[in-house]
């Protein structure tokens, strides 16, 4: 079975979105936070099942409206790799 490993970029992406709406709503910043961290939990047995990201490797999967993770398959592991909003810009990069 695969583990999830968020990358540095992930996480302060994460921390960046939880900050900034913390700042206006601390338990929706909680809840999100929650929300987002858990979203990757179906992962590690379907690492599959979301769809092709625009980034070549990676693969998107929509946490939340306004939120996509994007993330790799490794051999032995997923890779959490960005949180992105979905108004933001994309990462051009993988």
């Amino acid at each position: 079975m695969l583990t999830i490993v968020w990358l540095d970029e992930a996480i302060a992406d994460l921390a960046d979105i939880v900050s900034f709406i913390a700042d206006e709503n601390p338990a929706a910043a909680r809840n999100l936070k929650a929300r987002l961290e858990s979203a990757p939990l179906a992962l590690v047995e379907h690492p599959y099942l979301y769809q092709v990201g625009r980034v070549s490797g990676t693969r998107e999967l929509v946490a939340h409206p306004n939120y996509v993770i994007v993330y790799r398959v490794a051999a032995t592991r997923i890779e959490i790799v960005n949180v992105v909003h979905t108004r933001r810009q994309y990462p051009s990069r993988s």
